[in-house]
């Protein structure tokens, strides 16, 4: 009788607890990604998340909704963070670009990789007897990173080191500008965070 009783209780508790779970499937994405990368399905990984509010649900993207083929990041997101449809557009859409940068390797500090948030300054080197001028102000300001080999990669006989970061068209413009500006410019990397 009191095994049977114990049972009972052991499948009650079981279907009681069952059916208190409101967990959500979204999708989280796996490792960091930038703006302008295109998502596939590699890049999504399936998380259970509790909402305390149903309207929060509405913001990301369940692993029943069925995603475009053409979806495009236009921010950063962090490994782990959840999927939010105010992040993506279509391919295309973000308007963004990437531009490719050659810094002298002692000028970026080695943990700038795929992901990393960076300013970038730009210094006229100094002549004989001046000193070195900049505004102060980076001439590209908090932007991502979407590629950066390791040194050992690229580093080539010039000592580059090469970055991608991505852009809106107006910062490139900008940054290409101050650099036309400056005789023989130094390029440094500082990362944020």
């Amino acid at each position: 009788m009191g095994v049977a009783i114990v049972a009972v209780c052991v499948v009650a508790g079981a279907r009681l607890l069952a059916a208190a779970d409101n967990t959500v499937a979204v999708w989280a994405v796996a490792d960091d990604m930038g703006p302008g990368d295109q998502l596939t399905a590699d890049d999504l990984v399936s998380e259970r998340v509790r909402f305390a509010d149903d309207a929060d649900l509405d913001r990301y993207f369940t692993v029943d909704d069925e995603l475009p083929a053409d979806l495009e990041l236009t921010r950063g997101i962090g490994e782990g963070e959840l999927l939010p449809r105010a992040a993506v557009g279509s391919s295309g859409a973000s308007g963004t670009l990437q531009v490719r940068i050659a810094v002298d390797n002692e000028q970026v500090p080695s943990a700038v990789d795929a992901g990393s948030v960076v300013n970038v300054y730009l210094v006229s080197a100094p002549g004989d007897g001046e000193r070195a001028s900049s505004t102060g102000e980076p001439a590209l300001e908090a932007v991502t990173v979407v590629d950066a080999p390791p040194v050992e990669d690229n580093f080539a006989a010039t000592g580059n080191r090469t970055i991608d970061v991505v852009v809106t068209e107006a910062q490139a413009q900008d940054y290409f500008e101050r650099r036309a500006e400056l005789e023989d410019p130094v390029v440094t990397v500082v990362k944020v965070g």
